[in-house]
């Protein structure tokens, strides 16, 4: 029966309120460092681990490789073949769980208190000691092209790929950290090789941890896990310069319907109009249906079950995105109407019924985020790579009180570009074409 508390603890127990999270910065004896939620209430700890650089790391010729090495993880470390890896982690009741983004390789992992020393002794291995054996890429490196089959008839993979090269250009941020089916097929196993040893480094390392630890454990527990990493990793990349002209590119797609990803230059996540930024889109198109754009786009013309827009503060360049799909013969209509809105913002600004209303809802969906050990860790660790302060969870929802409407109007005026919007369409769209 333990194999199954794992996934029910992580699924029924999260912290008392969000409200009464106390973040304590631990470090090492061996100078990691780390934050912590103590919580004793059930004995399970969840631990998030982040290493920037992410597929942002990988070489132009040799892009996927971080994407495939991420993959790799879990098939077999140390002496452990994939299967003989996978039962061991079973036996444990324990979860661990990789991932890798433009910006970041992440490793989460889950584990009750009574089987801490030997989960970590597992992750250990799995970070320190992968076998990369060449049955386990060659199944792994199948399973990627799948996926990368499969993009190519997706008209919003197209659609994003296409924005992103035009956006960052030879960028790592230009091209799929997935790779292409030619860059992953070329890979060998020296390049994982190479790719892991890039990545994992304290150079680069972010940690959070929530549960049943005291900061003493949590301490002696990163100097085993991580203390015998290198000191550095690859260099990350230099800024992006983005180039988003105005104007549309279609990208022909046999389909009933056009998809469109649309987009402009965006604001960096440290820059102090930063929350008037996040309100403002919050208005103008990322408030789900109470969004300006849901009401003129889908409410009063009906060109669309959904429209949206987020902002995307990356490391190393920072974009303002929405996405639209309409028929072919009503997405001409539906650019001009987002336009125009776009337009409307920048010029008007909005209300204070408006900013009053994303207020409300933006400080209220807040404490909804903390459901649990896990996605505490990850939210602390965002943070930290952030630069964020370790107070952000108490003071975040004043800082989203304190922007008033001066500041939100100010920033729409500055922010906002509609001539310099730049819709890529992916389909046949009528009376569409491409124009830059």
């Amino acid at each position: 029966m333990i194999r199954f508390l794992a996934p029910l603890i992580a699924l029924l127990f999260a912290l008392p309120a969000w409200a009464e999270i106390k973040i304590q910065e631990v470090t090492s004896p061996g100078g990691i460092r780390a934050w912590l939620v103590e919580d004793h209430s059930i004995p399970f700890t969840a631990l998030e681990l982040r290493f920037r650089g992410g597929t942002s790391l990988d070489d132009p010729d040799k892009r996927g490789a971080v994407y495939l090495m991420s993959g790799l993880l879990e098939e077999g470390a140390g002496d452990m073949d994939a299967r003989s890896y996978a039962r061991a982690l079973e036996s444990l009741a324990a979860s661990f769980g990789y991932d890798a983004s433009d910006d970041s390789v992440a490793i989460s992992a889950q584990f009750l208190t009574e089987n801490r020393d030997q989960a970590v002794d597992l992750l250990r291995t799995t970070i320190q000691q992968p076998r990369f054996d060449q049955d386990a890429i060659d199944r792994v490196r199948a399973q990627v092209l799948s996926g990368l089959r499969s993009d190519q008839t997706d008209p919003n993979t197209i659609a994003g790929r296409t924005f992103a090269r035009m956006a960052y250009g030879d960028h790592p941020y230009g091209s799929d950290g997935k790779g292409t089916i030619e860059s992953i097929s070329a890979l060998t196993r020296d390049d994982i090789v190479a790719a892991h040893k890039g990545v994992f480094a304290k150079d680069r390392l972010y940690v959070g941890a929530v549960g049943d630890i005291t900061p003493d454990e949590l301490g002696a527990l990163l100097d085993h896990l991580l203390a015998d990493l290198p000191e550095t990793g690859k260099p990350i990349p230099g800024k992006a310069q983005v180039n988003i002209p105005g104007g549309v590119t279609v990208v022909e797609f046999d389909t009933p319907q056009s998809v469109a990803l649309f987009g402009q230059k965006g604001i960096d996540r440290d820059d102090p109009d930063f929350f008037a930024a996040y309100i403002l889109n919050h208005i103008v198109g990322g408030g789900g249906f109470e969004s300006r754009l849901m009401q003129e786009v889908r409410e009063k013309r009906g060109l669309t079950y959904g429209v949206g827009t987020y902002l995307v503060p990356k490391d190393l360049a920072s974009v303002y995105l929405g996405s639209v799909s309409s028929a072919n013969d009503r997405i001409a209509q539906a650019i001009t109407v987002i336009r125009d809105e776009w337009r409307r913002a920048a010029t008007e600004g909005v209300t204070q019924k408006e900013l009053d209303d994303a207020k409300t809802y933006l400080t209220g969906a807040y404490p909804l985020r903390f459901d649990g050990n896990a996605r505490i860790a990850g939210i602390m660790v965002g943070m930290q790579m952030e630069g964020l302060p370790i107070d952000y969870i108490a003071t975040r929802n004043d800082k989203v009180n304190a922007v008033t409407l001066d500041e939100v109007n100010r920033v729409a005026a500055e922010l906002l570009d509609p001539d310099g919007l730049h819709f890529v369409v992916v389909g046949k769209p009528e009376g569409l074409e491409t124009t830059n």
